[in-house]
C-alpha cells in the first residue's frame, strides 16, 4: 500500500530545498518527490514501505528543523473514460437541385431546357 507523507521544513534556500529533495530520494521504498506549500517549505514523499520517522529525523540532521505534518494512504484520482462522442456526421455531395424545366449537362456544355430539344448547346 503507498502512502503519502508530507514534512515540513525550514528551508530558506534552493541549495537546501535541492539536499532536502535529493536526501529523502535516496531512501528505500520511495517512488516520488515533491516540494508544496505557499512557502514551498512542504516535502511531500509517495512510498511503499517509507518509515516517516527515519525522514523526518534525517530532514533534521541534514537540511534543517522538520515535522511530520500528515501520513496516509496515497490517493490517486482515478482517470474516467471520456464520454463516449456523438458518432460522427458522415456527409456526402449531391449537387444542388436544379430549377424545374432544365437538364443538368455532366460534360459542362451548358444546361438546356426540356422544352427547346431541337436546338444544340454547343453552338
Amino acid at each position: 500500500m503507498k502512502q503519502k507523507i508530507v514534512i515540513k521544513v525550514q528551508m530558506s534556500c534552493d541549495k537546501c530545498r535541492s539536499k532536502a529533495l535529493s536526501l529523502v530520494a535516496a531512501k528505500s521504498g520511495v517512488d516520488s518527490v515533491a516540494i508544496a506549500g505557499a512557502d514551498r517549505d512542504q516535502v511531500v514523499v509517495v512510498g511503499d514501505g517509507v518509515d516517516s520517522i527515519e525522514l523526518t529525523s534525517a530532514l533534521r540532521k541534514k537540511v534543517g528543523p522538520a515535522h511530520l505534518v500528515q501520513v496516509g494512504e496515497d490517493k490517486k484520482e482515478e482517470k474516467k473514460p471520456p464520454a463516449a462522442a456523438a458518432p460522427a456526421v458522415q456527409w456526402c455531395y449531391a449537387p444542388p437541385p436544379q430549377p424545374a424545366g432544365w437538364v443538368y449537362d455532366p460534360y459542362g456544355y451548358g444546361c438546356q431546357t426540356r422544352d427547346d430539344s431541337s436546338s444544340c448547346s454547343m453552338m
